[in-house]
This record gives C-alpha cells, structure tokens and sequence, in this order.
C-alpha cells in the first residue's frame, strides 16, 4: 500500500488513498465541516474538523508529509500539528 496525505497549514492538501478505511475517514473529513472549498488548504479547521483530521491521519497507511517545509511527518506530529495550528 502506498498511500500518503499532504498538509499544509494544518489543513489537508492532497492525498493518495487506497484502503475503504481511510477513504472512509476522508469522506467524514469532509462532511465534518466546510472542507470542500477550492482553497480547502487555506480554510481553518474547528474542532469537529481537526478531531476529523486526525481520524484521516490515524487511517492513512503510508506518509505524511509537510507541504510547506517537504519534511516527513510520524502520525503524532501531524496529530500535533494539526491540533495545534491557529484556528
């Protein structure tokens, strides 16, 4: 499996999702909140919609990375990340 989501601004960017689980976790993602905005990347997330995220990141099999800097992220520093990131 080659799966792999892209953040940036604490929000979600792009992805590549193969299994039903995170593409389950995608589609909650996106019924959580306004995420379906052409500049979804520049929406700042509530709660419900971090909390969602992180769902997504918890499902994804495979690597997440940092848009803006091109690091690599673990699960726990997107979590954090995300959760963090000014609303």
């Amino acid at each position: 499996m080659s799966e792999h989501l892209l953040l940036k601004w604490g929000n979600l960017k792009g992805w590549d999702l193969e299994s039903e689980a995170s593409r389950a976790a995608l589609r909650k993602f996106f019924e959580s909140g306004d995420n379906a905005s052409a500049g979804m990347a520049m929406v700042r997330l509530q709660s419900a919609e971090k909390q969602a995220l992180c769902g997504l990141i918890d499902a994804v099999d495979g690597e997440i990375q940092n848009d803006w800097t091109g690091e690599m992220m673990t699960k726990d520093e997107a979590k954090k990340y995300v959760l963090e990131y000014p609303s």
